[in-house]
């Protein structure tokens, strides 16, 4: 008998769709029940074999249980096996200390490029985390099948990454771990490998971020100066270091978004005075987008009355998810830049 998983990354990333058990009688339909986070799923024969449907939106990794109606003993526990839609058609690598993930087309020739950095919840050493803990690299890939769509994981960030009520003035992040400047430049030079493989179109580097990714992307354009057609930082960590840097970015296509009521008060306050600052200084690139609540709640967040403050400011952190809905034409015109280089 052999039990599969099949998951996607979804709004609230990775997320199980059903429970596949192969090699099991028919009858087991009947004797059996699959437990998904202690809840039942309805088990049923069908042509693919016995499946049993999760609800929408169940998280993963759910407990998962297949256990006997007779007597409750345990038939099977977890899954041997996960297929995660677009997530496993990334190949691992590791090159220059970058641990990386990267879905390539099947497409010849020098090809676009989306580089995702993940936010500060992903950040590991299972090579894994970054592909499915949010909306991210699997819909960018799904959105973009032309497209190589490179996704690294930052080393463990440290206790360093700055609370979200943390005044701005004290706010600081870790130089030495997450999205370092020097793992940055490592990064960059992942990229510039690729395009001397002749794999990535030059002009066509895109970058984008979520939360300390947003941050790192920040950081990542300041690194790696000319090398990114345009970025997309959403809802990027704001500290002293990553304001300053994002007002000298006067030559490079921006487009900034976050939440309007986000975990963290004065993010977009300082997104507002460093897009001000770019368009005072001539910048034709600079533009931001603030989601208000009511935006956030079109995907399923913050719709639950019984939230409270805190809970209620952590969902409206999930900027991401309508930015990478392409809300406002955002991804479209990232994709439709082209650098001088």
């Amino acid at each position: 008998m052999h039990i599969t998983a099949r998951t996607h990354v979804g709004n609230r990333g990775w997320e199980l769709d059903s429970v596949e058990i192969s090699g099991a009688p028919a009858e087991a339909a009947n004797e059996w029940q699959v437990l998904i986070g202690g809840e039942e799923a309805p088990l049923r024969n069908t042509v693919e074999g016995l499946v049993a449907p999760a609800n929408s939106g169940t998280s993963y990794p759910a407990d998962l249980r297949v256990v006997a109606r007779s007597d409750g003993a345990v038939v099977a526990t977890r899954a041997d096996a996960t297929y995660t839609r677009t997530a496993d058609d990334f190949t691992a690598h590791e090159n220059g200390g970058v641990r990386y993930r990267l879905r390539a087309p099947r497409a010849q020739g020098p090809r676009p490029m989306l580089v995702f950095l993940h936010g500060g919840g992903e950040a590991g050493t299972d090579g894994w985390a970054q592909l499915v803990g949010t909306l991210g690299a699997a819909h960018l890939a799904e959105a973009y099948p032309d497209f190589l769509v490179l996704a690294p994981q930052a080393p463990p960030a440290s206790d360093l990454l700055p609370p979200p009520h943390l005044p701005f003035a004290e706010a600081a992040l870790d130089p030495t771990t997450g999205w370092s400047r020097c793992y940055l430049a490592a990064l960059g030079d992942v990229v510039r490998g690729l395009v001397h493989e002749g794999r990535v179109d030059r002009s066509r580097i895109y970058l984008t971020g979520v939360s300390m990714g947003g941050a790192g992307a920040i950081r990542a354009l300041s690194v790696n100066h000319g090398l990114f057609a345009a970025a997309l930082p959403v809802c990027p960590t704001m500290t002293p270091e990553t304001f300053g840097i994002l007002r000298s970015l006067v030559d490079v296509p921006l487009w900034l978004s976050s939440a309007y009521v986000d975990h963290t008060p004065y993010r977009h306050k300082y997104l507002v005075d460093a897009v001000q600052e770019l368009q005072r200084r001539g910048s034709p690139h600079a533009r931001l987008t603030l989601f208000a609540p009511e935006q956030l709640e079109r995907y399923g967040f913050a719709t639950d009355t019984s939230l409270d403050a805190e809970q209620l400011l952590a969902e409206n952190h999930h900027a991401w998810v309508p930015a990478y809905h392409d809300e406002d034409g955002m991804l479209t015109w990232l994709v439709s830049q082209r650098s001088p280089h």
